[in-house]
């Protein structure tokens, strides 16, 4: 397992060869789902060079966000008309405030609890799967993933690190136990016999609505990479930060990307 400055030490290094960012798919019968924007037709040109870019790659370092979930039914916070910001005056408890105050603790693992059966049920989709099999492939070398719906491990993804952790793993802030979140949810569930509350949509992380920052940590790792001359390739649907830090930007969903990225590899 890599963490965070194992991984900024190999970028410093060189070791990994290429950056590839993904972010934003579509269902496996390009069909999109309601918060996944909205984009042009797959340039032909543009797949031929990402697809040069990772076939000519023997140490390629992914980096995934929310987006690559939205087509698995996790809509992200961020994109424009159509993430939760967009619909939604609801905004994610920062960590800070949670450790703080246990009625904010209360707040969360109450929306949580409502929340969870829905989020576990969620599965991996093509972009998921398209990773995953580079990875068998022998392509790519690690995958960090921003998010902690546990979709890349479903998939079959093992070389990877969860920048921030899963929600499918509790850990006590008191006694650092470990905890699985389904054994968390039968506690809760017998703590609260009488709860028939029902959630109103769903969030990246795993958050539930019972009734403008922007996420920095990932966007260190492009900065590196950029500092030491590694070439960087973004698939994204809409701008990021480090559109111009890029040598190659897809505008399109990476499930349908992927899938055709990989069946030439």
């Amino acid at each position: 397992m890599m963490n965070v400055s194992s991984i900024l030490k190999a970028l410093e290094k060189s070791c990994l060869q290429k950056i590839f960012c993904s972010h934003l798919v579509t269902r496996s019968g390009g069909l999109p789902l309601p918060f996944v924007p909205s984009s042009p037709p797959l340039d032909v040109t543009d797949l031929e060079e990402l697809q040069d870019f990772i076939s000519s790659s023997e140490k390629l370092f992914v980096l995934t966000g929310a987006g690559v979930s939205t087509e698995s039914g996790i809509p992200d916070y961020r994109s424009e008309e159509v993430g939760l910001y967009a619909r939604t005056n609801q905004r994610p408890i920062q960590y800070s405030d949670f450790v703080r105050s246990a009625k904010n603790r209360q707040r969360y693992w109450a929306r949580s609890f409502v929340g969870w059966p829905r989020f576990s049920s969620f599965q991996p989709n093509a972009g998921h799967f398209a990773l995953s099999e580079l990875e068998k492939l022998g392509k790519l070398h690690w995958l960090v993933t921003q998010n902690v719906d546990a979709l890349h491990t479903k998939a079959g993804s093992r070389r990877m690190t969860e920048l921030h952790g899963c929600l499918y793993r509790i850990i006590c802030l008191e006694c650092g136990s470990l905890t699985s979140r389904f054994d968390l949810q039968k506690r809760f569930e017998a703590l609260n016999p009488g709860w028939n509350e029902e959630g109103h949509g769903v969030a990246p992380d795993g958050d539930t609505f019972l009734t403008d920052e922007q996420v920095y940590s990932g966007y260190r790792f492009i900065l590196t990479a950029h500092e030491k001359n590694i070439p960087i390739a973004i698939v994204n649907i809409g701008p990021t930060r480090a559109n111009h830090l890029a040598s190659i930007k897809v505008t399109q969903r990476c499930g349908e990307v992927l899938s055709r990225i990989v069946t030439f590899c």
